[in-house]
């Protein structure tokens, strides 16, 4: 979308709350998501999908006093945009009163913001993809071992956001994004395992070509060859990178504004507290360059920034837009996400665990008996609880050495408990936009024989 275009959709939005203030709305925002993607998918060397899409949509949220109502729309005729106001404004007046709706006061809205480098002005071409996935398949096929194809992906996109809103607000951004991503089969018969890799970038030169992404996915799953159950027991357990990352969800879900006004998280009660080692620092910046989850403003349009979640093991904040800063009587962190379809909800971007001292082979160096994990299936974590048990699969470690694959295996603990005994090694790298190093717990219950 170009500078004109964005313009273009500033204005529409800025007529359609003016409508709504017309029509006896007390205030209102309004938001414009404008997209187009391009994806292909091929298996063993044939195209299953080449897909493009765009698509135009645009959210209007009207404050009657306390009521609040919330239409979207993908068609932009005037007629149609009168029509959604006038039903916008009439849902509001039958809603019940929600006593912490409202938009931001105008001294709290940002009148600035950094340009964030977050659009690769090049389109690639359709044939592009073909050559990525063909590249990443043909890779992997040819590695000795590797005897089936899941297939490989290849996709690109682009967005812009727009915001308008009555107190005075008004920006908007745009972003891309690139990826491509393999998964194979290796073995035959009952001892066939699977694994993948992926990437994804804001910029295509700053993409893993499609040649290593399939001879990565090829290796892991040649890897896993073989695999065992082990006998239950307490052991430390290591996590890959691709699977450690999934601690940040388990943090930012419990520190989110509505889970601490609901009561419902299991750190409720530690704000300012120590919650891991004083080695474990957990930073957001959404004003990331290139970051793939980048954003210059929040979904209110208030300022946001970098900052530590976790500085030194403490507990710094909680995630809250308006509406939940209000409950908790707090203010607004900047956190606020918003769609065309709902209000805004607090959440964190471009959130990474900042790396330890010491290499991911001597973070288990120690370790006569352990468990490296490389996958983690099922959602049994309990945000209320911290209870922690999910499927996992990796390699036993014995004499400080990755010796077998596992499979069939369960990881268990609890998670206030986990956070405290977490130590990073060094080899962070930024590749999903919620990103960490290896991660060593030591006395997790694992499961299997």
């Amino acid at each position: 979308m170009s500078d004109n275009e964005a313009q273009n959709a500033i204005d529409l939005l800025n007529d359609l709350v003016a409508k709504a203030k017309k029509a006896g709305a007390d205030a209102a925002d309004a938001v414009a998501v404008v997209g187009t993607s391009l994806s292909h998918t091929r298996r063993l060397g044939k195209t299953e999908k080449l897909e493009r899409s765009e698509s135009q949509d645009l959210g209007l949220r009207v404050l009657i006093g306390k009521q609040q109502a919330i239409v979207s729309s993908s068609d932009r005729a005037p007629t149609t945009l009168d029509e959604l106001v006038e039903r916008a404004v009439a849902m509001a007046k039958a809603i019940p009163e929600d006593p912490f709706c409202g938009l931001a006061d105008p001294d709290q809205i940002t009148k600035t913001w950094p340009s964030l480098d977050m659009l690769d002005p090049e389109e690639p071409s359709a044939e592009t993809l073909i050559e990525r996935a063909r590249a990443a398949e043909e890779t992997a096929l040819a590695v000795k071992g590797v005897t089936n194809s899941e297939g490989a992906d290849a996709g690109w996109g682009r967005s812009r956001v727009a915001l308008v809103a009555s107190n005075g607000f008004a920006g908007s951004y745009a972003g891309s994004s690139h990826g491509v991503s393999a998964s194979v089969i290796a073995g035959e018969g009952t001892a066939m395992e699977r694994d993948y890799d992926f990437a994804s970038a804001v910029y295509a030169a700053d993409l893993r070509s499609g040649e290593e992404i399939g001879r990565e996915a090829a290796e892991r799953a040649i890897k896993r060859l073989g695999a065992k159950k082990m006998p239950t027991g307490k052991v430390p357990v290591i996590f890959d990178p691709r699977v450690s990352r999934s601690f940040i969800s388990h943090l930012l879900g419990p520190i989110s504004g509505p889970s601490i006004a609901r009561g419902t998280s299991f750190l409720k009660d530690k704000f300012g507290q120590q919650i891991f080692p004083e080695a474990i620092t957990i930073i957001e910046d959404p004003h990331k360059q290139r970051g793939l989850r980048s954003r210059p403003f929040d979904g209110e349009g208030i300022a946001n920034k970098r900052r530590a979640l976790i500085d030194k093991g403490v507990l710094t904040t909680w995630l809250l837009d308006l509406r939940s800063a209000r409950q908790l009587k707090m203010t607004s962190t900047g956190h606020a996400v918003r769609g065309t379809s709902g209000p805004p909800t607090p959440a964190a971007t471009n959130v990474w665990i900042e790396p330890g001292a010491v290499s991911a082979k001597e973070l288990y160096a120690d370790v006569k008996s352990g468990f490296y994990v490389t996958e983690l299936m099922g959602m049994g974590v309990n945000g209320v609880t911290g209870d922690y048990s999910r499927g996992a699969s990796g390699f036993w470690i014995e004499n400080g050495e990755i010796t077998f694959p596992v499979s069939e295996m369960t990881v268990a603990g609890n998670l206030k408990d986990m956070f405290l005994r977490m130590v990073a090694a060094n080899d962070l790298e930024f590749k999903t936009g919620a990103d960490a190093p290896t991660l060593r717990i030591d006395d997790l219950t694992v499961a299997g024989a």
